[in-house]
């Protein structure tokens, strides 16, 4: 379940980094942190899911 906090972690790291990005005129790298922070969140929400399978928790 840690890595799942992790993830959930760097996604917010990135998103706010988008945001920072964005407000100071860098479109083009606020784009880029959006898709890693996406690509963050997905991981995240794919490993909880998977554990939540497994444990029979349905």
């Amino acid at each position: 379940m840690r890595h799942v906090y992790i993830r959930g972690i760097f996604t917010i790291i990135w998103l706010a980094a988008a945001i920072t990005s964005a407000l100071s005129g860098s479109f083009e790298m606020a784009a880029l942190y959006i898709v890693l922070g996406g690509a963050f969140f997905y991981s995240a929400y794919a490993m909880w899911r998977r554990e939540k399978n497994e444990k029979g928790d349905r």
